[in-house]
């Protein structure tokens, strides 16, 4: 994985300035890693070798898994991303729920510092191949994100069918899960809140605001006079 201060010879741009819901999502995932990284040491000490120890952890996540934990901080890492590869800051909320979709999926299985990198990379990019009308391709992703073409290939595929390819979010769902990263810091003495300017695309028919009466029937009456 990369370090904080490489690629350098990408185009030069102006600093974009930072949306809200990368520090709190960024605060909310460190909380996530540090209490399951935690977990996984008391898990793997010497006096728990006789039980499940490590084997209570699953390992659908493995593919995600690098050798060491990247150097580059989540907050640094989010920002990198959002730098350079121009998705909506909309993609980080979705993505934030890929992967809340997929621990609840598969609750044996953790969000670690030797995953979360990989996770957010993948997750990140399949939310902006759904949500913007331009993004860019794995190749990029992959470059910004520090991994191979044919690495982060194979994420993307893994990660689908951990899924089931539930990829669509109502933007219902997207609200309820602004509310709850928001309500996450409030907990922690921290009151930032996600721009609403965050707005999904209709992907579901039930987010289809119903006809009033009142349209209907004006809608008729200029048929009878016309």
């Amino acid at each position: 994985m990369l370090s904080a201060g490489e690629f350098t010879n990408h185009r030069s741009r102006p600093e974009p300035s930072i949306p809200r819901v990368l520090t709190i999502l960024s605060f909310v995932l460190e909380k996530l890693v540090a209490r399951n990284n935690s977990l996984v040491d008391d898990l793997t000490q010497p006096l728990d070798a006789l039980s499940c120890g490590s084997a209570a952890i699953g390992k659908r996540l493995n593919p995600f898994h690098g050798v060491r934990a990247p150097s580059i901080s989540i907050p640094k890492y989010l920002e990198r991303l959002y730098k350079y590869t121009d998705c909506s800051p909309s993609c980080f909320v979705v993505g934030y729920v890929y992967i809340d979709r997929l621990v609840h999926k598969h609750p044996d299985s953790l969000v670690l510092s030797l995953n979360v990198h990989r996770l957010l990379v993948t997750s990140i990019m399949v939310a902006s191949k759904m949500l913007d009308d331009v993004h860019y391709n794995n190749a990029f992703y992959a470059k910004v994100g520090g991994v191979s073409n044919a690495e982060l290939n194979r994420l993307e595929v893994e990660f689908l069918f951990l899924l089931d390819f539930g990829v669509t979010v109502s933007s219902r769902v997207f609200e309820s899960y602004c509310f709850h990263l928001e309500k996450e810091m409030m907990l922690n003495g921290v009151c930032q809140t996600i721009e609403r300017a965050l707005v999904l695309p209709i992907t579901d028919v039930a987010d289809v605001p119903e006809i009033s009466e009142n349209t209907q029937s004006s809608s008729s009456e200029s048929k009878n006079h016309g």
